[in-house]
């Protein structure tokens, strides 16, 4: 079976009721967990972007302090993992700010994990990729929360 296309989904769903939407989005919810991750999002979390933003961090936190520091690969390991769950609660959001906001916690969670990073190559190139990006999603920004996220970036990669 060959998927269609979001416009052909979209003409489609147009024509359901308020019933038949529920019993698709249940469905849906019950194959995957990104999609009910991203239900709950959607139907929870995406009021209270603060709270969501906290909520991610504290993930990333616990996970951190879960790093194996035995070796290098372990660190880079648990390093990836990390970076792809606050990529993929990024995606959830679809909102600039957060995207530069979990970034920058993620490389100052990084830029702090001891042992340094300083003696992994691969590491560095992570963290510097990550900056590229924050840069990126700052240039999108309102000016003043361009400063403000400007002047925070400046303090992680100066120290």
């Amino acid at each position: 079976m060959k998927a269609v296309t979001v416009k052909k989904i979209k003409d489609e769903l147009s024509h359901k009721n308020s019933f038949e939407l529920i019993e698709l989005c249940l469905r849906l919810s019950k194959f995957k967990k990104e999609n009910k991750e991203l239900l709950t999002y959607l139907l929870f979390e995406s009021e209270n972007e603060e709270g969501y933003i906290e909520s991610v961090k504290e993930q990333v936190d616990s996970l951190f302090e879960q790093i194996n520091t035995k070796s290098y690969f372990y660190i880079r390991k648990s390093a990836r993992k990390i970076l792809t769950l606050t990529k993929k609660f990024i995606r959830y959001s679809q909102n600039k700010e957060t995207e530069v906001e979990l970034l920058l916690y993620f490389c100052t969670k990084l830029k702090e994990f001891k042992p340094s990073i300083k003696k992994s190559p691969r590491l560095i190139n992570t963290f510097d990729r990550q900056v590229l990006l924050i840069k990126k999603g700052i240039a999108t920004l309102h000016e003043d929360l361009q400063y403000d996220y400007q002047i925070e970036l400046d303090n992680l990669v100066a120290e």
